[in-house]
């Protein structure tokens, strides 16, 4: 079972630029894209054979959440339910017959970490909200979770000590994430290996290969045995992040 995650930065722009072409080489079971920043009914694209759920953000042009599935959910929800933090089309969750699948973007930090507040209270509570989920079954990850964990998934980590993303506070709470029993799944296949998923559009710096590490899949403990394969696809071009996959064996 094949899983795709995708910060696209703006589906309609991606789309000009080889999307439909781009999802049929991934041949997936399940594609999460985060940052779509639609609204309903500003862009129809569906593909054959997937159906495909979408949260939108009630501010235009901002944040915003898809999944595209082969596989019919047994269930759909939509946010975290909680309301202060489901205004931003954030989180879809598919629950399946063997786990759920929860799509996230975690909320930027922002310049001079203006909005670390706000993001060490998200963390609380979407963890919560994935530990009652691993409480009934297993549980699959993935997103943009806007925090390169340690310092061998950003290139230049002295430099960016008190950078949104990789400020002690964030990482720290990923650290409590994955000691709460989740895997960080790219990882724990390549424990020394630096590759990134997202490059800053200043100073060419995907070109040089100045980047970071933000886009994850995340396991629950009991899914760690199922992990097959593991990839960041960083020849797919359209956004200034790239694609990450799961392979799974259910």
């Amino acid at each position: 079972m094949k899983f795709i995650s995708w910060n696209v930065n703006g589906l309609r722009a991606v789309a000009g630029k080889g999307f439909a072409d781009i999802f049929e080489t991934f041949d997936a079971d399940f594609v999460c894209l985060q940052e779509t920043k639609l609204q309903a009914g500003q862009l129809d694209l569906e593909f054959l054979g997937y159906e495909s759920y979408w949260n939108y953000a009630q501010k235009k042009g901002y944040s915003g959440t898809a999944i595209y599935t082969r596989l019919h959910p047994l269930s759909v929800t939509y946010g975290i339910g909680i309301e202060e933090h489901d205004t931003e089309g954030r989180v879809i969750t598919l629950e399946m017959p063997e786990f759920y699948l929860v799509n996230v973007y975690t909320p930027n930090s922002q310049d001079g970490l203006r909005r670390l507040p706000y993001r060490m209270e998200w963390e609380d509570a979407f963890r919560a909200y994935l530990c009652g989920l691993a409480q009934r079954k297993g549980v699959i990850v993935c997103g943009d979770m806007n925090v390169a964990h340690e310092e061998i998934d950003l290139k230049n980590p002295a430099t960016n000590h008190l950078n949104a993303g990789f400020s002690d506070e964030e990482r720290a709470k990923m650290t409590q994430l994955l000691g709460a029993g989740f895997v960080d799944t790219w990882r724990e296949q390549h424990p020394g290996e630096a590759k990134y998923s997202w490059w800053s559009y200043r100073m060419n710096a995907r070109e040089r290969n100045v980047g970071w590490r933000i886009d994850y899949f995340l396991v629950s403990e009991n899914l760690r045995g199922s992990v097959r394969g593991t990839d960041i696809l960083n020849d797919v071009f359209g956004s200034d992040h790239c694609p990450v996959s799961l392979t799974l064996s259910l």
